[in-house]
């Protein structure tokens, strides 16, 4: 089994939950930032960061997205990677996508190629972004939902649409299920072999996981001891492992951590985040 540190990420908040969903997900700067603080404390290295509109909705805005990470920075200074995404979430397209993050230049972004690549008449624009990003030594995480997605990955990696840079994936259990409800099964079809990845140096590349509902802990968990890196929060799940609703994201991310502590894998720092996928 792998025992290097597990790569901890928080999702606090997400595109859609609101108070009404959970009194404690935080929706605004200030709120974002005591959140940070206390998944810190917990075991947590990076914060994957929404920011939202007036109303609670979800919001692609570089000034939005720079007063968040102002917030959180000055709550925990460095010690937290601040990773921000690009989920259309149904609202926004490829280009305001790449546009916003262009303008922000973060730490570190989120993306998911079947949003910014989704079909070969969007493959140049999106592997010039691609490459911007990797100029500007930008951390990427690339989302995959499935299987194909993770085949077509491999593809584009090939190709050179996705350039050589240091790159971490995030598998996304049971996006598409009924329910939407995840299983420690549906990673499975992520970690079966990949036809040529280990002879064009496609193969062995580091990877997370995220889950939907109750059975989130039980998802990272089998994740942890196969290898891999985890992301919880209240974007995905508002439950601990044993059905009880959570105080907070704290908790889900303690819950996660002593996890990972019994199979010999403490949390990674910032910095161990840093020194591996730092462009």
């Amino acid at each position: 089994m792998n025992a290097d540190p597990v790569i901890l990420t928080v999702a606090p908040n997400g595109a859609r939950r609101l108070k009404t969903d959970h009194p404690a997900i935080p929706l605004d700067p200030a709120e974002i930032a005591r959140d940070a603080a206390a998944c810190l404390e917990a075991g947590a290295a990076m914060i994957h960061m929404h920011v939202r509109d007036a109303q609670g909705r979800h919001l692609l805005d570089a000034d939005a997205y720079a007063a968040a990470t102002r917030a959180v920075r000055d709550a925990v200074g460095d010690r937290l990677v601040v990773q921000v995404t690009t989920e259309a979430a149904g609202l926004y397209h490829p280009p305001h996508q790449m546009a916003v993050i262009r303008a922000l230049r973060p730490e570190a972004v989120s993306l998911a190629i079947r949003e910014l690549a989704p079909d070969a008449a969007h493959e140049k624009e999106a592997a010039d972004f691609f490459a911007w990003l990797a100029r500007e030594r930008i951390m990427v995480q690339t989302i995959l939902y499935s299987r194909d997605d993770l085949l077509r990955w491999h593809d584009l990696r090939r190709r050179g649409v996705v350039p050589e840079v240091p790159h971490f994936l995030l598998y996304v259990l049971g996006r598409y299920t009924a329910g939407q409800v995840s299983d420690p099964r549906d990673l499975l079809p992520f970690l079966e072999p990949v036809a040529d990845a280990a002879q064009d140096n496609t193969g062995d590349v580091p990877w997370a996981v995220c889950a939907f509902g109750r059975r989130e802990n039980a998802c990272v968990l089998t994740a942890t001891g196969l290898g891999g890196h985890i992301r919880v929060g209240f974007e995905n799940n508002l439950h601990l492992p044993d059905g009880a609703l959570a105080s907070g994201n704290a908790a889900l991310v303690a819950a996660a951590a002593q996890g990972g502590r019994l199979m010999g894998r403490p949390p990674a720092t910032a910095d161990d985040v840093r020194a591996r996928f730092g462009a």
